[in-house]
């Protein structure tokens, strides 16, 4: 299960930036970037010190009864939406109902935002301040609401009960609905410098030999560093992939999710496209791997995987699925055209 932080905890490039929007007024923010910049941790930053009782301009006191409410997750006037997936694994607690119909295995917890769910936030956003700090209606990952539970969220948007803010906090903005996010104040996350994220790594315990390998992998995004670290992956395999991938290594992903096996080779296909054309790689160590595949083979591989992002999700059996995966990897990396 992940824990939540502590405002003391968070990245001194998010405590930063909360810094910068608590200074702003405005009832509803959209907080947006691409994965493993903090966009939660931001959201979640604010909402700590729009409830504290004892706020200062950094943000929340992180000492107060509000700011341990938070903590364990039983704030009378904060509604998280999510997920129910990941509101399980965040560890924050389900509707009643939602709880009993998993618990009695009716459904599987949804991967969307349930438009039940923002009704509920709704008629919560209604209701009197519990603790007269007002009120707060935090939103993650945001594009996973759909477009009748979106709607559910605009009237309330555009006419909000005086007392409640809203934060948004997403990694694909572009799928919300334009007139969601033309009523949030919009802040596009800041990336932070290198050393910087290599300092915060080590502060949460990864190995310095391989901070800066995990860093690469993941582009620069500390989040993503910190969660494969934590996936219980050898980071240190990361150099071999592209080899095993050019031998058809099948194995060599036996312990991955298909997320995880898609995601490590669209990141090798773009770097080979890149080497192609002359330019460092970005996720992966020079040199890669020799190959002659063109660089029309190497952008339908990289079309082919973005439509195979597309239904990763779908049941489909893991082990089929990686051998065809690794199987086309293979075959384009040894093309010779």
């Amino acid at each position: 299960m992940l824990n939540d932080t502590t405002v003391l905890e968070v990245a001194p490039w998010i405590r930063s930036q909360a810094r910068q929007l608590l200074a702003q007024r405005g009832h509803a923010w959209l907080v947006q970037g691409p994965s493993g910049l903090g966009q939660y941790d931001l959201a979640m930053a604010l909402a700590r010190a729009w409830l504290c009782e004892q706020p200062t301009e950094a943000g929340a006191c992180a000492a107060c009864s509000s700011c341990h409410a938070i903590d364990v997750h039983t704030h009378a006037d904060l509604c998280v939406l999510m997920p129910e997936d990941i509101l399980m694994v965040r560890g924050w607690p389900l509707g009643e109902r939602a709880q009993s119909e998993i618990d009695d295995k009716k459904r599987k917890p949804s991967k969307e935002i349930r438009v039940d769910a923002m009704r509920e936030a709704v008629e919560f956003a209604q209701r009197t301040s519990a603790r007269g700090r007002g009120k707060v209606v935090l939103v993650y990952p945001a594009e996973q609401m759909n477009t009748i539970t979106a709607n559910t969220l605009l009237k309330t948007l555009e006419e909000p009960p005086g007392d409640v803010k809203f934060v948004l906090a997403s990694e694909s903005a572009h799928q919300l609905l334009p007139t969601i996010r033309s009523r949030c104040l919009g802040h596009s996350m800041l990336w932070p410098d290198r050393q910087a994220s290599l300092d915060w790594l080590k502060t949460k315990g990864c190995d310095s030999e391989q901070m800066q390998l995990l860093l690469q992998a993941m582009g620069g995004r500390p989040d993503d560093a910190l969660a494969f670290n934590g996936s219980g992956r050898d980071p240190s395999v990361w150099r071999a992939l592209p080899s095993a991938v050019g031998e058809g290594n099948l194995g060599f992903f036996k312990d991955w999710t298909i997320p995880q096996t898609v995601d490590a080779l669209h990141k090798l296909c773009h770097d080979m496209i890149v080497s192609r054309v002359g330019a460092q790689p970005r996720f992966f160590e020079a040199p890669l791997p020799k190959s002659m595949a063109s660089i029309s083979t190497l952008t339908e591989w990289n079309r082919a995987l973005s439509r195979t992002i597309r239904t990763m999700e779908h049941p489909f059996n893991v082990g089929l699925m990686q051998e065809a995966l690794v199987g086309q990897a293979k075959t384009v990396l040894n093309s010779d055209h």
